[in-house]
């Protein structure tokens, strides 16, 4: 008989994040080896296809097919039963290991878990050394989600990421069982996504010449030209690559605001009875830009054209039409807008901006799809089925979900990971507040003046990564990770309120974690601070003191 006792081990395992129970575990080993044959029920085969080539690249397994009966199998099945995402593994020394799946997803988070498992070895893209056993103990874990909105905003218009970063991304998205990338496509600064009736969106719009180094108030300036776009092709794969790691990626096309790329590629989007929009470039600083779209019809023609190709590409229910930070001074002076303001007998400039947000609300909704958008599209009202995204603190989802609106919980003062992560002057480029590991591990997405039928519109959760200071992968790397790893647990796992988590306990997880973090070659923040190559001397942050605002 195999010997049951547990071996000592902290809680969760060193899993990251925690599981929801794990049963053990135990002194006995499960053995995969070379003899290790995989079998895959109907509806399994993206997973399996990436355990082959994940597990069986980094220790040299060939998984050959094999049946479920069988003992020396790894074994993928799905059972109804289980929560939609939730998944058990079974490892045991008799017959081998079995992800069991509430659905393709949930087996496929069941994997994530068992490459966790098997060491940091596993997470390398080959064997170290030949004849490398990969091991785990014999256990059984329950697990499952407590969102179904998992997900980080990456921004590839301030600072272009090219693809295969971007698949980069969606790998290490997976590796923390995070299922949303939210693509911020389009800004001032850089338009990436190529539209095929309108070239100059990326021909012009997908370049700038210089760049501003550090925060706006910075005197140093990149004279390199930046740029870059993905083409329609590169989008379907990137898609089609997430779509077999069971993650959603939601476009962000930014209407009305923050849009100076797409008027410097096609002036007439201007407001051009205020403005010469003929002299305008692609941005090359940060901040809120005072040039708007024009609110003609020749602008909803173009979004609608526009986003027909986008609605092409991406199969997301969701797509994200921006709507922040949008200056009215321009509508103010212009006689075109304010003529569109007095036709459909609005109050003023906020009712155009709603106006703007409802057009698109309505047309998205037409073919089927949903309107998400930053909090800001609240003022002046918001469309029945349209969902917000609530970066300005919580009180935006606070009012939305209220309303019965749905809502994905993104509060700047604690989930913005371009903020600087300590209170020392070596942060490369310190923006904002001080928002730890720690920090970032305490934060609670539902916010405790919520109902319980309130708090069931809260969709999730997402940490957003702006990238007007990260120019690099380098620098992603460095403020993403390792708080990322905190989020993924924060929206995974039913943690107790803030004030009760075991941040021990995490750490002593994440200790296991930095190892698979360095096989993947992740430059992220070390624990005692940036290493010698990570600071960036001289360059100009915007660091600001004191404990965030609860807003």
């Amino acid at each position: 008989m195999p010997d049951t006792d547990p071996t000592p081990t902290a809680p969760g395992g060193g899993l990251v994040p925690a599981p929801l129970s794990i049963d053990g575990p135990y002194r006995c080993a499960v053995r995969l080896g070379e003899d290790t044959a995989l079998a895959a029920a109907p509806g399994t085969e993206d997973t399996a296809r990436w355990l082959r080539t994940t597990l069986g690249a980094a220790f040299g397994l060939p998984l050959p097919p094999g049946s479920h009966g069988a003992t020396d199998t790894l074994a993928l099945t799905l059972d109804p039963a289980l929560p939609v995402e939730g998944y058990r593994l079974e490892a045991v020394t008799r017959w081998g290991v079995r992800i069991t799946g509430g659905s393709p997803a949930g087996v496929f988070w069941g994997a994530q878990t068992l490459r966790q498992l098997l060491g940091p070895h596993a997470f390398r893209r080959a064997p170290l050394a030949p004849g490398r056993a990969a091991v785990l103990p014999q256990q059984t874990i329950e697990d499952g989600p407590r969102f179904g909105w998992r997900g980080m905003l990456l921004d590839v218009a301030r600072h272009f990421l090219p693809k295969d970063g971007v698949l980069r991304c969606l790998d290490l998205l997976a590796a923390h069982k995070l299922n949303v990338l939210h693509l911020h496509l389009t800004d001032d600064q850089g338009w990436r996504i190529e539209i095929a009736r309108y070239p100059k969106l990326t021909g012009t719009g997908g370049w700038r010449e210089r760049t501003k180094l550090g925060h706006r108030a910075s005197p140093l300036w990149d004279e390199r030209p930046h740029g870059g776009y993905y083409t329609q092709d590169d989008i379907r794969e990137i898609v089609a690559y997430a779509a077999q790691r069971h993650i959603t990626v939601v476009p962000e096309i930014d209407i009305p605001g923050h849009s100076q790329a797409a008027i410097a590629a096609y002036p007439e989007l201007g407001n051009t009875d205020v403005i010469d929009t003929t002299s305008l470039k692609v941005w090359d600083t940060w901040g809120v830009n005072p040039n708007v779209l024009a609110p003609t019809d020749n602008t909803l023609r173009f979004y609608e054209h526009v986003l027909d190709e986008v609605l092409a590409l991406f199969p997301s229910p969701f797509v994200h039409i921006g709507g922040d930070e949008c200056p009215k001074g321009q509508w103010k002076a212009s006689a075109t807008a304010q003529a569109r303001i007095a036709e459909l007998s609005l109050a003023g400039e906020d009712e155009l901006q709603s106006w703007f947000i409802r057009h698109f609300d309505r047309w998205l909704a037409d073919r089927g799809r949903r309107l998400i958008g930053w909090d800001e599209i609240l003022e002046g009202g918001l469309a029945e089925g349209a969902a917000v995204s609530s970066w300005r603190g919580y009180a935006g989802g606070i009012a939305a979900a209220k309303s019965g609106h749905d809502v994905v919980m993104c509060p700047e003062q604690q989930v913005y990971l371009d903020h600087r992560q300590h209170h020392s002057p070596d942060e490369p480029v310190p923006i904002g507040f001080v928002r730890t590991l720690e920090d970032v591990y305490r934060f609670e997405p539902v916010p405790p003046e919520l109902t319980a039928e309130q708090a069931a519109h809260v969709l999730g959760t997402q940490a957003n990564a702006w990238t007007e200071v990260m120019d690099s992968q380098q620098r992603l790397d460095y403020q993403v990770f390792p708080r990322l790893a905190a989020f993924a647990e924060v929206a995974w796992s039913r943690l107790p309120a803030p004030a009760d988590r075991d941040y021990q306990d995490f750490t002593r997880r994440m200790a296991v974690h930095y190892a698979r973090l360095d096989a993947l070659g992740v430059g992220y923040r070390p624990p005692g601070g940036p290493l010698p190559w990570q600071k960036r001397p001289g360059v100009l942050g915007r660091p600001i003191d004191g404990a965030p605002p609860n807003v």
